[in-house]
Order: structure tokens, then sequence, then C-alpha cells
């Protein structure tokens, strides 16, 4: 798929033209997202409050006993959202799922560990370690670029 963007300094409001021979699930995966308009405000509730979660303070957001929490240098928080959801709101460069059940926000990760045979071992900035589950490794190594 190719990207091509043109400036205009007359047009007024930005306009996004795909051209394709056919709608394929890439296009209305394409389409879905332009189309969505989704609140990028993240709020959690921590001692009774609620409290808006800025994205770059998220290390990580993780599904446990049928409850999703996000977890930042501030502490955990409770979240209303499904681990789907949060996928949505967050920026694919910076957040990647690294098993059904957690989120990682790349620039909060120290190292990962490939010694383990078949996973990935991460240590993120605030000293939790997790582990990539086998269906996300090779998304992960396409990731870092091995």
């Amino acid at each position: 798929m190719r990207v091509e963007i043109r400036m205009d300094r007359s047009c007024v409001e930005p306009k996004i033209i795909i051209l394709t021979a056919a709608i394929t699930e890439d296009v209305q995966r394409i389409i879905e997202k332009l189309s969505k308009e989704v609140p990028q405000v993240i709020s959690g509730s921590k001692d009774r409050k609620i409290e808006v979660i800025e994205p770059e303070d998220l290390v990580r957001v993780y599904a446990h006993a049928g409850k999703v929490y996000a977890a930042t240098d501030k502490g955990e928080y409770t979240l209303r959202l499904r681990l789907y959801e949060m996928e949505e709101r967050l920026n694919s460069n910076q957040f990647v799922r690294i098993s059904n059940s957690e989120i990682i926000n790349l620039k909060k990760v120290r190292n990962f560990d490939l010694n383990f045979t078949g996973t990935i071992c991460v240590e993120l900035a605030n000293g939790t370690t997790t582990y990539v589950s086998r269906r996300y490794v090779s998304k992960i190594k396409a990731i870092l670029g091995i």
C-alpha cells in the first residue's frame, strides 16, 4: 500500500481520497479507522476517585480477573474500557499488544530478553517483568527489526 500526501495552501480542510481496484479488508479497516471519532481521554479509578490518564504516562495496560488495569508511574488504575477498546484509543506506533491480556508502551521498555525459548521477556521502566506470548513473538521481532 502506498501513501501519498500533497500539500496545497488553497486547501481549507484536509481531504482523503482512497484509490483502489476493490474494497479489500485493508481498505475497509482504513475506512473504519478514519470514520470513527474515538475520544482520546482515558480515565481510571484509584482510591474511589476518577483521574484522567495521559497515554504517555501508561507503562502497560492489562486484564486480570475480569478487569482491565492501567499501570503508570503514579500507580495502578482500574479502567472501565475493555482491552480492545484501549488498543483502539492508543497510538499503534507507541503501544503494542504482547498477549491477549496485555498492551505495553514501547517507550517504557528497559529491555527485551530473547534468551527464553519461544518467547520474549520484557522488562518495563517501572520494574515489572512480563512476557510476550508465542502468538505475538513474530510481531515484536518485526517491530524490533530482528
